[in-house]
This record gives structure tokens, C-alpha cells and sequence, in this order.
């Protein structure tokens, strides 16, 4: 439980028990419970959707909702995809973009990218049906930790250190059949929709993550953040289109 408590801590701000160890080895351990965790975003955020929803107008649910997530994981993944912006958008060589998504100041094209990315990300919500969003906040979070699980197992790290290369040596494809396994079983009683959706931005995600591989020629703890959050995006977006 120790390897949970590590993933759980690391990926949110839900604090259940007073951790000193953390090792690589942790970290890695931790990536086969990346999906488990998605899921139980995805729960909190329903259930803030179920219990607001009877008081708050729909256009401000979606907000709350949007806000809601980025407390939750501590904006984690927000910087991560700002960062990835600043570093992919510079139009430099490769070693200058690494050097950029260093940086822990945000420039012009990371603002942009994550302006964008909650504009969409409300737009999407509210068109989205109210019997529909409930599944689509479940699906959203399990779906990027999924794409994030298979980024982690399937590309090489751009990095010769930093936090996000224990979880690249550590976790292995036994990891990815477990997030896989996870998944299903959170997807499916969802139906048919939510398969589709969750399915299409998981191959979204992939498709983005060997992107950024072939221009940073690997992958970094920031863009495991930058395809979470492309690929909660696209599942809002395929929801959106399903219907």
C-alpha cells in the first residue's frame, strides 16, 4: 500500500498517511496505480457534480468542476502541459526546448496553451448534456492516467535524470496491464459511449506522446502531464461529438 500512498500523494494533494520514503524504486512502483488513482478523481468529481448541481447554474457547475481538478491534483499537470508549450512552441533545437521546460517560469506560449486548454475544456462541459457529464468526469481523469501509464512504459526519457525517470525505469509492461485492466473495469459499466470516449483519447494521447518523442527525442515528466491533460480534453471532446 505504501507504493498507493506514493502515487496517490505525488499525482493529488490527498494526504492519508504521513510518507517519508521516497525512493525511486517507490516511484516507479507507484505507476501501476496511476489509473486507480484517475479513478478516484474522477469519483470526487462526480460526486461534487451530483451534490452542486442542486444548487449552482449549469455555466458555473462547469467552472467549479474545471477548478475543482486543478486543486485536487495541486495543478500538476497544468504546469507540465504550460511548460511543455513554452519548450515544444520555441521553435528551437532540441537541447534548448529541454532546456526551456526547465525553466520554472512560464512564457507567452504556455499562458496561451493553458488559456486555451480551460476554455475548451468549459465549452466542452457545457454542451455536454447534464446526464451525460457525470460518466464524462469519471471517464475524463481515467483516460489521462491511462495515456500517461502507456507514456511512461512505451518511450524512452529525454532526460538523463530528474523525478520523471524513475518512473521510466521502474515501471514496466506488467504496470501497463494493470492500468489497462483498471481501466476497462471503470470504463465499461459506463457503456458503450464512455468505451468510445476513453478508447479515442487514449490513442490521442499516444498519438501526442510519440509526437513530442520525435521532436524531444523522448519524453519528460512534464509531457507525462502535458498528454494527461491533452487527453481529458479529447475524451470531453469525444462525449461532445457522441452525442
Amino acid at each position: 500500500m505504501n507504493d498507493f500512498f506514493t502515487g496517490l500523494q505525488f499525482l493529488t494533494r490527498i494526504r492519508l498517511v504521513k510518507q517519508t520514503d521516497w525512493s525511486p524504486e517507490s516511484f516507479g512502483r507507484s505507476v501501476k496505480y496511476f489509473t486507480s488513482i484517475g479513478a478516484i478523481i474522477g469519483l470526487i468529481l462526480a460526486g461534487l457534480y451530483y451534490i452542486l448541481s442542486q444548487f449552482l447554474p449549469y455555466h458555473v457547475l462547469a467552472a467549479v468542476l474545471i477548478v475543482a481538478e486543478i486543486i485536487l491534483t495541486g495543478g500538476l499537470h497544468c504546469d507540465g502541459f504550460m511548460d511543455t508549450a513554452d519548450g515544444v512552441f520555441s521553435g528551437r533545437s532540441r537541447e534548448r526546448m529541454l532546456e526551456i521546460m526547465k525553466d520554472s517560469r512560464v512564457g507567452a506560449n504556455g499562458v496561451v496553451a493553458f488559456g486555451l486548454l480551460i476554455l475548451l475544456k468549459y465549452s466542452l462541459i457545457i454542451d455536454m448534456p447534464p446526464t451525460m457529464l457525470l460518466p464524462a468526469l469519471v471517464v475524463m481523469p481515467v483516460a489521462g492516467r491511462t495515456a500517461m501509464v502507456i507514456s511512461i512504459t512505451s518511450f524512452a526519457y529525454a532526460r538523463p535524470d530528474g523525478m520523471g525517470k524513475a518512473f521510466a525505469e521502474y515501471a514496466n509492461r506488467t504496470t501497463l496491464c494493470i492500468a489497462a485492466i483498471v481501466s476497462t473495469a471503470v470504463v465499461i459499466p459506463f457503456g458503450i459511449q464512455a468505451a468510445i470516449s476513453a478508447g479515442g483519447a487514449v490513442l490521442a494521447g499516444i498519438a501526442a506522446a510519440r509526437y513530442l518523442a520525435s521532436v524531444l527525442g523522448g519524453l519528460t515528466g512534464d509531457t507525462y502531464g502535458a498528454i494527461t491533460e491533452f487527453t481529458e480534453l479529447i475524451a470531453l471532446l469525444i462525449f461532445v461529438l457522441y452525442y
